[in-house]
């Protein structure tokens, strides 16, 4: 028997979430047995957590949508037990039980190895946030960042943190938007030349291209944010969109593509092929500086997740929270 974090539902709809034990003829059927070492908290496991369930297809449940940890036991010839393992995406945590388990039974298609450089723990300090942080970098280098300042929004978050300090790593300047002004010393720390606070960008006028500003950026908000962002690219500039915690409408126009050559680049985390999961973690290993990993992180127990559930919900949650299963 193992412990975890399991989500149920009763009658009247309601759910809750507790620590329980369970066993391995309770996991789902797949190719790897994992020994779970960390998984984190990101915005979806908030809505999983959460009253009502809200992306949770069956019940019970185990949420987390990602992990790290040993390989335990192996039906796939590309893994065997003592590998050391991280899994982001495929609806794990969602459709398919997750991370908040001290065991993890999974396809082996969804697994990607650690990379050298990479222990478990600072894998989850990265998580699902900062390989989608790293997928919208590669992104922006693929068409060619233009000189000037790098603007991210939602820098506070998992995804923006991670994306400031890998842009700054590079050598990028960052300017980092956020509405919280507590975080400046934060942001400032990950790499950040430039804080600029939510309401410049959102009380900016409504002409759909201004001053040529941003040399590419990362958005992690979406909706109205990311609107009056495209309008404040360099001409040929390109936008990486990864979030919609501002909503998924985008009251745009077609100017910022037609007259200015926007680019606007969406980025899905979750069924990345293979090939560039693996480059993607490798390129974390090798351009994350591993020495700010620690300033994003707080430390969290299964314990701990109903309530950190609630306030990832609420944006009270800044950077990375890592959840060690086994605490």
């Amino acid at each position: 028997m193992f412990n975890a974090l399991v989500v149920n539902k009763n009658d009247e709809g309601k759910t809750s979430a507790a620590v329980q034990e369970i066993g391995l003829d309770d996991l789902p059927d797949g190719d790897v047995t994992v020994a779970v070492e960390y998984s984190t908290v990101n915005y979806k496991d908030g809505l999983c957590i959460g009253p009502g369930g809200g992306l949770v297809r069956n019940y019970p449940h185990v949420p987390g949508i990602d992990f790290a940890g040993t390989v335990e036991a192996s039906d796939d010839p590309r893994y065997k037990a003592g590998d050391k393992v991280v899994l982001t995406g495929w609806r794990v945590g969602e459709a398919y039980w997750g991370g908040y388990a001290q065991k993890a039974r999974v396809k082996a298609d969804w697994l990607v190895p650690l990379p050298d450089g990479l222990d478990a723990r600072q894998a989850m300090a990265v998580g699902t946030a900062g390989f989608t942080a790293m997928l919208a970098v590669m992104a922006l280098e693929d068409l060619g960042i233009k000189d000037g300042p790098v603007l991210v929004t939602g820098a506070a978050g998992g995804v923006g943190s991670v994306a400031t300090a890998i842009l700054a790593n590079l050598g990028h300047q960052v300017a980092a938007v956020t509405g919280r002004p507590e975080t400046a010393e934060y942001l400032t720390s990950l790499g950040a030349t430039q804080i600029v606070a939510r309401e410049e960008i959102n009380e900016t006028t409504k002409r759909p291209l201004e001053a040529e500003a941003w040399g590419g950026c990362v958005d992690a908000v979406g909706g109205d944010m990311l609107a009056r962002v495209l309008g404040q690219m360099q001409y040929g500039a390109s936008v990486s969109a990864v979030g919609l915690a501002g909503g998924a409408g985008l009251p745009a126009t077609v100017i910022p593509f037609l007259l200015r050559g926007v680019n606007l680049l969406g980025i899905d985390s979750v069924m990345q092929p293979y090939d560039n999961r693996v480059r993607a973690w490798q390129r974390i290993a090798k351009d994350l500086p591993m020495d700010k990993l620690d300033a994003m992180v707080q430390p969290a127990t299964l314990s701990d997740l109903p309530q950190l559930g609630r306030d990832i919900l609420k944006g009270q949650v800044k950077g990375r929270v890592v959840v060690d299963v086994n605490a």
